[in-house]
């Protein structure tokens, strides 16, 4: 289990147990953390189908199923709410793939030493070789040995959004005026929005 998907000992003893029971509805694990910071524990799953997308109903259905087996289990001893969302658009990357499936689009990487003199990387991603994940950087493309990261997520940047937009409309799950209407916004031009009479 990748320490990106399950960072603390009860976050991968809560890895072993969920991801069987995600992976038999057709979803695959992205990350889990239990959130100790406030009075009560929050138990945060991200899940996505393997080829990429949730649904508001198919996080409930992992939800429900998922909350029988820690009834089971009960791996934590206080009471903690359970919270399953989509990885969202400025995603954690916490497998090998997701470097590949995200190549060419911005990202901040972070790693547990020093790699010439620094831990923080940001820049593109492109691709994967290997077990090494790609970035182009100020100085070049480097390579980043997957095992070395600590953390990963894509940069929240008017491209992603696009593109991600994009690909819901072309899979129906945006239409096409709100396509529209969010692009306009993405570009700045806020004067031609439509005007909403109340």
């Amino acid at each position: 289990m990748s320490d990106l998907i399950a960072k603390s000992q009860i976050d991968r003893r809560m890895a072993e147990i969920l991801t069987p029971v995600i992976e038999d509805l057709g979803f695959e694990l992205v990350r889990v953390r239990l959130m100790t910071g406030s009075k009560t524990k929050t138990l945060q799953i991200m899940a996505e189908r393997p080829e990429g997308g949730i649904e508001v109903d198919d996080c409930a259905t992992i939800s429900t199923a998922v909350s029988a087996v820690l009834d089971v289990e009960d791996p934590v001893e206080d009471a903690f709410t359970l919270e399953v969302s989509s990885p969202g658009i400025d995603r954690p990357l916490t497998r090998l793939k997701d470097f590949a499936t995200w190549a060419g689009y911005e990202a901040k990487l972070e790693t547990a030493e020093l790699i010439d003199g620094r831990r923080r990387f940001k820049g593109a991603l492109a691709g994967v070789e290997d077990n090494e994940v790609l970035i182009e950087i100020e100085e070049g493309t480097i390579g980043l040995d997957f095992e070395w990261l600590t953390e990963a997520k894509l940069v929240l940047t008017d491209e992603l959004i696009r593109d991600v937009l994009r690909a819901r409309k072309d899979a129906g799950e945006v239409d096409e005026a709100q396509f529209d209407e969010i692009e306009t916004i993405i570009d700045g031009d806020e004067d031609s929005l439509p005007v909403k009479e109340d």
